[in-house]
């Protein structure tokens, strides 16, 4: 199932221009319309503008059947991208620091080839997904009426992963990456001169207690058989030495696989946020963003035809059905919570040197793209057998 030696010289060429071109999420302008404009050199009719920047085509097999969905995002990151070869990010602040642009030619690839040879039976919808970084993208397309117009049964993702040897690929029968919930801590006082502290309520005395006491959750509030993660990773308050600031700040994540546990979590922060602040004096506030997403649950009946598809690819040995999920989240989550389906990682090499993913250094590796599209491809055609 080798990829032709021009199809991946094309490859190389789309992904290396994505990754100069990266754009914010809802802002991938000229990425959609770079998508589009190749998707119609393979004879297919993109329909843009789906939920924001959405890009969606169909392809039809030679005899009716089911209907699947294949799923690749597009967004880039705030990050000031470091490398120095010819392709490197041409926007300032801005970088395909997840492999996004990997992710956009592999599915391009299993496009063309799919065009080409359509001996399947049904068709393929092939959905090119905004603002993943952000969590909102997927909601924003099935709100849009994604699979509404494009009746998909199941749904598929893939992606690399830094740190999996090239040519491996891992599919996991459940959990594949963790549910995200990112929030914010406001904590007010009464500002007062540093140096006379009992003529104020200080706050960040408070939100400094607050980032010890939630730690005490997951020790005490979570079943130690749980995975759960709760990290506060931003703390601002005040601009000056010698001032008490009115206000302190906190963000940060909660990670967690059992829905249930996530629940219990939230429950006890807001109840900690609130009761602690009232001991101290002051007044507290939690708010969970928008752009959190649930656990990325796998169906073991289509993991099982991925472990199939990819086995059919990369051979037995090197496909991992019993590796540990990630912490990472998705907001293909909220795919998955509409339609079955499955969501796998394919090895991106090693990941030393700082090329690990949301890492200023890191760079999608071309040499896995032919192995990607040919996933793809024995994904189809296993699903949509003649």
């Amino acid at each position: 199932m080798a990829t032709d030696a021009g199809l991946q010289e094309r490859m190389v060429g789309w992904r290396r221009w994505l990754h100069q071109h990266p754009e914010a999420g809802f802002a991938e302008s000229k990425t959609c319309a770079f998508i589009a404009e190749t998707l119609r050199s393979f004879g297919l009719q993109p329909h843009e503008s789906i939920g924001g920047t959405g890009v969606v085509a169909t392809i039809e097999g030679e005899q009716p059947g089911i209907e699947i969905a294949l799923r690749a995002d597009m967004d880039a990151l705030p990050i000031q991208e470091e490398n120095t070869f010819a392709h490197r990010s041409r926007h300032d602040g801005w970088m395909h620091a997840c492999g996004h642009d990997g992710h956009i030619a592999m599915l391009l690839g299993a496009a063309s080839r799919l065009a080409t040879d359509r001996r399947f039976a049904g068709k393929v919808h092939l959905i090119f997904q905004p603002a993943e970084e952000i969590g909102t993208g997927a909601k924003a397309m099935m709100n849009a009426g994604l699979f509404d117009r494009f009746r998909a049964e199941c749904v598929y993702g893939l992606h690399n992963w830094p740190g999996l040897e090239a040519g491996r690929f891992v599919v996991h029968h459940g959990a594949a990456m963790a549910g995200a919930r990112p929030f914010e801590i406001v904590v007010s006082g009464c500002g007062c001169h540093a140096a006379i502290p009992h003529q104020g309520t200080d706050p960040l005395l408070a939100a400094a207690h607050l980032v010890t006491a939630l730690q005490s959750i997951v020790s005490r509030n979570i079943d130690p058989a749980d995975a759960l993660v709760l990290s506060i990773t931003q703390f601002h308050a005040g601009h000056t030495h010698n001032i008490i600031p009115d206000t302190a700040r906190l963000t940060g994540t909660l990670r967690y696989f059992r829905p249930a546990a996530g629940e219990i979590a939230s429950r006890r922060m807001l109840e900690l946020v609130e009761q602690l602040a009232a001991a101290m004096g002051v007044r507290a506030s939690l708010e969970f963003f928008e752009f959190g997403s649930p656990p990325v649950i796998n169906s073991a009946v289509h993991a099982e035809h991925c472990v199939v598809a990819s086995r059919a690819v990369a051979g037995r040995e090197n496909v991992g059905t019993t590796v540990a999920p990630s912490m990472t989240g998705e907001d293909f989550a909220f795919m998955l919570e509409r339609k079955p389906g499955a969501y796998i990682w394919i090895g991106n090499g090693s990941a030393e040197g700082g090329r690990s993913l949301h890492n200023p250094h890191y760079d999608f590796n071309d040499e896995i793209m032919p192995m990607g599209v040919a996933y793809w491809v024995a994904l189809v055609r296993h699903r949509l057998q003649v």
